[in-house]
């Protein structure tokens, strides 16, 4: 939360899954369970550390944007993240 008050730049929050599909009633596949963990750290910022909501967007790109190959366990833990991407300006 320091670091997006300090730069001050809209900040997109990036919800990703990894490979396995899921399908319960609270997350009917990939997308719903990776947009809920980008809002998820939207809200936690906006609410609990008073970030300006203006500067926050959320994404969910579900099992599309790997870091790595999901190819055991440990990849795909790596893969199941959010990312916080800065849309700075330059000047």
């Amino acid at each position: 939360g320091r670091l997006i008050e300090k730069v001050g730049s809209p900040v997109e929050i990036q919800g990703h899954t990894d490979d396995r599909p899921i399908q319960t009633a609270r997350y009917p596949s990939n997308w719903e369970l990776s947009t809920s963990r980008a809002i998820s750290v939207l809200r936690y910022l906006s609410q609990a550390a008073g970030i300006d909501a203006r500067l926050l967007s959320a994404v969910g790109y579900a099992e599309f944007n790997p870091l790595v190959p999901n190819q055991n366990d440990a990849s795909r833990a790596m893969n199941r993240r959010g990312d916080f991407v800065f849309n700075i300006e330059e000047e």
